[in-house]
């Protein structure tokens, strides 16, 4: 059977965790790039020298993206996850992360676009929904074979705190988080359950509180806590479940950022955006989108956090007019 090509674009300490992931569960034969000389090739080795443990025989390899057509290397990618992008420096607004971010992610959907076009696509490079938003615009590629990072990391944490709370075991928590991944993301209390017990049923509204704001500043408490730097084993966990999910057609509901069109469009009351929601995941990459109901209380967050991610979305567009593209 031929091998899976996983591509990763970045090889900072998310995207070589990634492929490290990826690697040890034996998902394809993974392809790792960086504009840093020595980084993908070293890193890739690296990884490759510790398989034989794992009785994997997956190929990794690294590629520096400085020189010449390195990027053809991408040819055959079944999935290619894209983590480049800067992180915030002392002194740095959140707006000129995004647009030193979004020069990058031209550069890249601009090569995917020359070199595999026919690949799924999932952007973990901050913030994850608008990223996808100008890769699909910079690409062209069609949008339901192109996903976020947000919901399935931010799900994980909040099924972590729930489980950690109740002390008991996460297989039995059945948690999500929907919206962007920032501040204003939406956990869903009504459909958190364990066991088919709602959480309401289980935890005081001051306990659920408290999850639900830790769960929305997860990545601070960490980057408090590292000091230098920012999270990156959950994430590559999270986003190794989702290429998991398309690579061997699983098909699992997985929230994470998908394009709003059509009838979602209407439901959502938000339209040619990425934005988390509730999602099957097979190998053509979004299968199928659900619509969930929302209560008074609900609907105001959702509100929110759309009005946040189309507010980011805007400054896309506006970047790319002013002839940055």
């Amino acid at each position: 059977m031929t091998r899976q090509k996983i591509s990763v674009i970045g090889a900072g300490n998310v995207g070589a965790t990634v492929a490290q992931f990826l690697a040890f569960e034996d998902l394809g034969d993974i392809y790792l790039f960086d504009v840093i000389p020595g980084i993908p090739e070293g890193k890739a080795l690296d990884i490759q020298e510790g398989l034989p443990h794992f009785g994997v025989d997956a190929k990794v390899k690294g590629f520096t993206t400085t020189s010449g057509d390195t990027y053809s290397n991408l040819k055959g990618s079944d999935v290619i996850v894209i983590t480049a992008g800067l992180a915030r420096k002392p002194g740095m607004s959140r707006d000129d992360l995004l647009f030193k971010n979004l020069e990058i992610m031209k550069d890249v959907a601009n090569n995917v676009k020359k070199y595999a076009s026919d690949a799924m696509v999932v952007i973990v490079s901050n913030p994850a929904d608008t990223m996808a938003y100008a890769f699909q615009k910079v690409s062209g590629m069609p949008p339901n074979h192109i996903i976020g990072l947000g919901g399935s990391l931010d799900s994980s944490r909040f099924r972590t705190f729930i489980a950690d709370a109740l002390n008991v075991s996460v297989k039995d928590v059945n948690a999500f988080v929907v919206g962007g991944h920032g501040d204003d993301m939406v956990p869903f209390i009504r459909y958190s359950s364990v066991s088919g017990i709602p959480i309401e049923k289980l935890l005081s509204k001051e306990k659920i509180d408290e999850i639900v704001h830790r769960t929305r500043f997860g990545g601070g408490e960490i980057v408090d806590l590292l000091k230098s730097g920012s999270a990156y084993y959950a994430p590559g966990i999270s986003i190794t479940a989702m290429v998991e999910s398309i690579v061997r057609d699983k098909n699992r509901v997985i929230p994470c950022a998908a394009y709003i069109s059509g009838v979602h469009a209407k439901h959502y009351n938000v339209e040619n955006v990425f934005i988390g929601v509730p999602v099957r995941i097979g190998s053509n990459c979004v299968e199928e989108i659900y619509d969930i109901d929302f209560n008074a209380d609900e609907k105001e967050l959702w509100e929110k956090t759309v009005a946040s991610v189309k507010s980011n979305c805007k400054k896309v567009d506006d970047f790319f007019k002013s002839g940055a593209n």
